[in-house]
């Protein structure tokens, strides 16, 4: 029984895996879209979110099963609470990337972006699949120590969406209020996202080691 037990656990881990992949791919596959004007891809990435949905409400049932019929306590009750949690987060990730291939699909054939704004889109295109990879690293392997560094990918972010209203609110912008507010909607989607890997990470650090992330980085610096 125990056994099974444990296999049940190490399924909706792989589960969690297997959601942050398909997030990272979302969003990647989504940057693309929006850098580039493609139109198929953007609508691959929205028709591809059903598979994240899907995904999530089998892990949810699985971890209601877990809860119902085997009433865990202790560290197994906060690692099935933790799933729950986490494969909510999950979702969202996956929405937000199809947030950001809709804008790409709704401006086709006109880019969303303007020239000056692509470098910083495509590093936040990159810190945000950079995010992504490591809380996926981060399920699987319970690395705290990976876990922190995702603070500093958030800070990178930040620094990122700042940026972008830097370059919109300079009197030289010249691309108009529906490309300012497109930009906006994006940056905040990415911003978003990222916030989202950090509370992956720091769900995974109390599972672990009982402490509040803040506590376990202040240590660490």
């Amino acid at each position: 029984m125990r056994e099974a037990y444990r296999e049940q656990l190490d399924g909706i881990t792989e589960g969690l895996v297997e959601m942050s992949r398909l997030a990272g791919t979302a969003m990647g596959r989504a940057s693309t879209a929006l850098l580039d004007a493609d139109l198929t891809l953007a609508e691959s990435v929205i028709a591809a979110d059903d598979a994240v949905d899907e995904l999530y409400e089998r892990i949810e049932q699985q971890a209601f099963d877990l809860l119902a019929l085997q009433q865990p306590v202790a560290g197994d009750l906060r690692a099935v609470v933790a799933a729950l949690r986490i494969s909510a987060t999950l979702e969202r990730m996956g929405d937000l990337a199809e947030h950001v291939a809709g804008v790409a699909r709704r401006r086709y054939p006109a880019s969303v972006v303007p020239p000056e704004l692509r470098g910083t889109l495509l590093e936040m295109s990159q810190v945000a699949e950079r995010i992504v990879q490591k809380a996926g690293s981060v399920i699987a392997s319970q690395d705290v120590e990976t876990a922190l560094e995702l603070e500093a990918d958030d800070d990178r972010m930040d620094d990122l969406h700042r940026k972008l209203f830097t370059v919109m609110l300079d009197k030289d912008w010249k691309h108009g209020v529906e490309t300012a507010v497109d930009i906006s909607l994006v940056g905040r989607y990415y911003e978003r996202y990222a916030d989202h890997g950090v509370s992956v990470a720091r769900r995974v650090v109390y599972l672990v080691t009982g402490e509040k992330f803040e506590d376990v980085l202040q240590r660490q610096e």
